[in-house]
């Protein structure tokens, strides 16, 4: 009995020693860790107002998927010169609307455990949650890459009108071509970076910034063609009228329409990952992370402005689409499309 006596007495100088405190330090490490990778914090947890936040969203979008889904079921068996291009149109929508959905339904902690975007890196044994982080980061951008195609194939078809009119003897290229050869190169980016993460070049804060880089790039891009042929298409079809003595009021409207709420969009979007991309690379430059950009606040802001945004366009061309927009513009342009 003297024995263990003696241990505990020799144990506890030991602990009393200049050591001690070590030891202790480190026992106490050890019974207080749990499975959260030590790079996220408890602060970074999904908070109350994110998970009802995040539950409207995925409610939004999937209402948006389950109406764009029954009106390209009503396009495909409509007859016309105008069914490919407004299926076509209702399928990105659907698209768009679903994956968001997807997104937004499942819970955050089945992606990572920490709500807001956190350092990691490809098949690190240490954090598997860059599995989930890689994953969530496809689905937004796959989300993204469908909306974009949306107005892509708007312009696509209005440069396609338009040069027919202005250039006569042109020779014009099919516009799915062009639209497709326009998507496979933001696809083509995509991929790149998400091979640059896989290969390690960079972290998932990595992949954020190059998406908000492009996004904005798009944006920026988007709203001056929107506003530059929208200008040429309203002079097309006041033309058209004058000739054919007929009105085109309506049609001159709906172009009107389309091209402000589409630049409203767009211009949101673009500021939005302009200021979110300057942020990501200064503290990224500075700090060699961006987990200061990513406070609750900060990332919810730019979650609610960004998707909600999305979830209005998207209604409003359900609604454009519904009024036969792509219809009445292709007879009065004469030529079947946007």
């Amino acid at each position: 009995s003297f024995l263990p006596v003696a241990n505990n007495i020799e144990t506890m100088s030991l602990l009393e020693s200049d050591g001690g405190d070590e030891i202790l330090n480190a026992t106490g490490d050890a019974l207080n860790s749990t499975d959260v990778p030590s790079a996220i914090s408890p602060a970074g947890l999904e908070t109350a107002f994110e998970f009802w936040s995040d539950g409207l969203l995925g409610l939004a979008f999937l209402v948006t998927t389950v109406i764009a889904a029954k009106r390209m079921a009503w396009s495909r068996r409509q007859g016309g010169a105008e069914t490919t291009v407004v299926t076509a149109f209702y399928s990105l929508i659907l698209m768009t609307s679903a994956l968001r959905s997807f997104f937004f339904v499942i819970p955050n902690d089945v992606f990572m455990p920490s709500y807001v975007p956190v350092a990691y890196m490809a098949f690190d044994d240490e954090h598997p949650s860059w599995v989930g982080a890689f994953i969530s980061e496809i689905l937004l951008s796959l989300g993204s890459l469908c909306l974009f195609s949306i107005f892509i194939l708007i312009l696509v078809y209005w440069a396609d009108i338009l040069k027919k009119y202005f250039y006569p003897g042109a020779r014009r290229s099919k516009p799915m071509v062009t639209f497709l050869t326009l998507v496979c190169f933001l696809v083509i980016v995509e991929i790149l970076n998400a091979a640059f993460f896989l290969s390690g070049f960079y972290s998932s804060e990595g992949m954020i910034l190059v998406n908000a880089v492009t996004l904005a790039s798009v944006s920026v891009l988007c709203v001056f063609e929107i506003t530059i042929f929208s200008h040429r298409f309203r002079t097309v079809l006041k033309t058209l009228g004058a000739i054919n003595q007929v009105s085109t009021e309506s049609q001159v409207k709906r172009i009107v329409w389309i091209t402000v709420t589409g630049n409203l969009f767009f211009f949101t979007r673009a500021f939005l990952e302009t200021v979110f991309a300057v942020m990501l690379f200064l503290y990224w430059h500075q700090y060699g992370t961006v987990e200061r950009v990513f406070s609750h606040k900060l990332w919810d802001t730019y979650m609610i402005l960004k998707h909600w945004s999305e979830v209005a366009i998207l209604c409003l061309m359900l609604y454009i689409l519904q009024s036969r927009f792509t219809t009445n513009a292709g007879a009065g342009a004469g030529g079947g499309g946007r």
